[in-house]
């Protein structure tokens, strides 16, 4: 029996690192609460797409941040279809190439392109009232008051397979590229990867996406989200 959570704002913040779930957890969730959804990774990797086609060097910090106040940056909420597009390019498929999933981790580092995304993704969610937001620091950064809170985890071998099977890609590499964008995400000085200390944390490695998107309803109901 599906658990009745009452309309009204609710935003939700879904945290852990790649392969946990997040995404199809996050607009499975949005779509069944008549929210909108909201990927913030999705906007690092527009800005480092960005990054990559103006050739600065993504050790200058300075440069990068230039680039990424610059571009025109643009995202939709709808978890059916939400688009992505920089300076008017469609990006929604070039930003999940490998050329910027290895870039990623390093354009996101950059204080000055975080406080900048930051910004926006509170605008974002400050308008759409009901939501569910998915990335790294949400919870802890982004949008601390989040009416739920959600760090998703799965393991390495559980991960890595998910991945490698999205993106038709060699298990053992994958693995590998995971496990270092884990520990840049997770060491960087500005908003590293981190569990939110009132975060529910569910381990998805047995789970399957309809018993993780049940489990977060009944959070819901269980706080009677306005």
């Amino acid at each position: 029996m599906e658990e009745n959570v009452p309309a009204g704002r609710c935003v939700v913040a879904v945290d852990g690192p790649s392969g946990s779930g997040k995404s199809t957890v996050s607009r499975r969730l949005a779509t069944s609460l008549g929210g909108r959804y909201l990927d913030t990774g999705a906007m690092y990797r527009a800005i480092t797409w960005a990054v990559l086609r103006s050739g600065v060097d993504l050790s200058d910090a300075q440069a990068v941040a230039k680039v990424a106040g610059e571009v025109d940056l643009r995202i939709g909420t709808d978890p059916q279809g939400y688009g992505v597009t920089a300076d008017g390019v469609d990006v929604e498929a070039k930003i999940r190439g490998p050329q910027v999933t290895a870039a990623v981790s390093a354009v996101a580092a950059v204080p000055a392109v975080r406080a900048l995304l930051v910004s926006r993704q509170r605008e974002m969610i400050d308008k759409a009232g009901r939501i569910v937001v998915e990335g790294r620091d949400i919870g802890a950064v982004v949008a601390p008051d989040a009416d739920l809170k959600v760090y998703l985890t799965a393991s390495a071998a559980a991960r890595a397979a998910r991945r490698s099977a999205e993106d038709a890609t060699d298990v053992a590499a994958t693995a590998a590229d995971l496990a270092r964008r884990d520990q840049l995400d997770s060491t960087r000085n500005a908003d590293p990867l981190a569990q939110a200390p009132d975060a529910m944390v569910l381990d998805t490695t047995e789970l399957g996406i309809d018993e993780v998107v049940a489990r977060l309803r009944g959070l819901l109901a269980e706080r009677s989200v306005a």
